[in-house]
């Protein structure tokens, strides 16, 4: 009697060891997110020029969105290659504990993320032009 073992696909074999690999840099990507954080506040403290802060603010965005990115792919990872292709597998193995916490660290990163998007970037001023072109 032979047996079906249902197979996950090629693509999902390799998506599954890239994101165990960009996954393994989280630790030093939230790291230097931290190091951002804490260079925007020291800029903030020294009142420093609107061009100084918006340069902090865009670095910690960009670190920020690294960090999260490699969450996401920590998080598909953990999951397991099956996920990948089924979506059942996938909600099934988020309610793990494993899962949980990696989805409850991406959704924090991504509110941090926006959070800073919204508020914490400065915005160059325009200058005012002083004629109408009609």
């Amino acid at each position: 009697m032979a047996f079906f073992r249902p197979r996950v696909s090629r693509e999902a074999e390799v998506r599954f060891h890239a994101d165990q690999e960009v996954g393994k840099s989280y630790p030093a990507l939230l790291e230097k997110a931290r190091e951002a954080e804490d260079e925007l506040r020291r800029v903030r403290s020294g009142h420093a020029t609107t061009g100084g802060l918006r340069a902090a603010g865009v670095a910690l965005d960009v670190a920020l969105t690294e960090a999260l990115r490699a969450a996401e792919a920590a998080r598909r990872a953990t999951l397991g290659v099956k996920a990948y292709d089924d979506r059942i597998v996938r909600r099934k193995r988020r309610a793990t504990p494993a899962g949980a916490m990696w989805t409850t660290e991406v959704d924090r990163l991504r509110t941090l993320r926006e959070e800073h998007r919204i508020t914490g970037i400065a915005r160059v001023p325009r200058p005012v032009p002083t004629t109408v072109k009609s």
